[in-house]
């Protein structure tokens, strides 16, 4: 269902999109030929969503790829024209600039190129924002209790979605920006993988995650990924090194519990009363919970930090105002109570390969005992 939802979000706003460019642009000699043109762009997404679900072929990869950078080009296409079409109305009524009608020459030349121009722009940026690693540094205070250590500092990284094809290279900047940060702990947050596991993509990055070094151990969750392809509990992690966490805690060394938390999707997980319950009260607690859903719930247990994923941050513009209205903290850091919260917009995405809002992070928390 959600891509029914998405393939009809994606034809009504290009119906409207063809017509105001057809009225607006388009010469009537060349209206055949931009009514063929614009059917077979439109029809890229819909045909790589088709043979998305058959063999994988060459055609199939490259029908993919061109959708992935369709999608938010018409995206950001259908916005511009929208905003044109509300600075012509604007100008009707208030005459801000003087002479500039639909059916001037000058307008009909220029406005659809700086359109088009601006667009792909957008695009262009989101992909190259999408593939550049940015480190988010935060500093926290929390109640020591009988921890014997003063300091501890975590990576965490969230929404790899590592699926066929995805660049290693992406793989190595990674392992070189989160070695470089020596972390005493390395969380990952869920939605690590995406698709069939068995290729030599997974293979590779297996071997490549094996490399990440971390004083105290590298853990994770699993996200709702996991469990739409039925892995929730795969062997990717073990063969790349990590810990998986499902309801289950751990006492790291001397210094804090670290507890995990099935997905939401997972309908039996524990409530974070009953996981609580299980964690004696001499070591801080740090909850690793794929999705930010139940912060106040949280905040009024003795854990004194937690990180989350899953929201990507919305992504691209203006789909993070939607996500605000969903979560109550979609990106980034608040404390609630004594709780301090962590949402990071994740390392990788699902979907479109470009990324307009927020960036590609590691989220370092270095979190001092008090």
């Amino acid at each position: 269902m959600f891509h029914v939802y998405l393939t009809l979000a994606y034809i009504f706003p290009n119906v409207y999109l063809y017509f105001r460019i057809r009225k607006l642009f388009i010469p009537r000699g060349f209206r055949i030929w931009y009514t063929l043109i614009y059917i077979a762009l439109l029809s890229v997404y819909p045909l790589a969503e088709n043979y998305a679900h058959r063999e994988v072929t060459f055609f199939s990869q490259v029908l993919s790829a061109i959708s992935g950078y369709i999608l938010p080009f018409y995206l950001y296409l259908f916005l511009l024209v929208l905003l044109n079409d509300i600075l012509l109305l604007l100008n009707h009524f208030f005459r801000l600039v003087p002479g500039v009608i639909t059916g001037n020459r000058l307008y009909r030349l220029y406005a659809p190129f700086v359109i088009l121009l601006a667009a792909a722009s957008v695009v262009i940026a989101g992909a190259i924002n999408l593939n550049t690693i940015r480190i988010s540094p935060y500093q926290i205070e929390v109640s020591k209790r009988q921890a014997k250590t003063d300091h501890l500092r975590i990576a965490f990284i969230s929404d790899f979605h590592i699926q066929p094809g995805m660049p290693l290279r992406f793989i190595g900047q990674y392992l070189r920006k989160v070695n470089a940060l020596q972390p005493d702990l390395v969380l990952y947050g869920g939605d690590m993988t995406e698709g069939d596991r068995e290729n030599e993509t997974f293979e590779s990055v297996e071997s490549a995650l094996r490399n990440v070094q971390a004083k105290l151990g590298v853990f994770g969750v699993a996200g709702n990924h996991e469990f739409y392809g039925g892995r929730g509990n795969s062997d990717f992690f073990r063969n790349s090194g990590i810990t998986l966490l499902c309801d289950t805690v751990i006492r790291i060394d001397s210094s804090c519990y670290l507890a995990g938390r099935y997905d939401e999707h997972f309908r039996r997980r524990k409530s974070i009363g009953e996981l609580m319950d299980s964690i004696p009260v001499d070591l801080p607690v740090i909850v690793l919970d794929h999705r930010p859903t139940q912060l106040q719930e949280v905040s009024i247990t003795k854990a004194a930090v937690q990180f989350s994923g899953h929201t990507h941050n919305g992504q691209m513009f203006p789909i993070n105002l939607i996500t605000r209205q969903f979560y109550e903290l979609t990106w980034g850091y608040k404390k609630i109570r004594d709780t301090h919260f962590f949402v990071s917009s994740g390392i990788r995405l699902w979907g479109p390969p470009v990324r307009t809002v927020g960036k590609s992070e590691i989220m370092l928390v270095d979190i001092h005992f008090k």
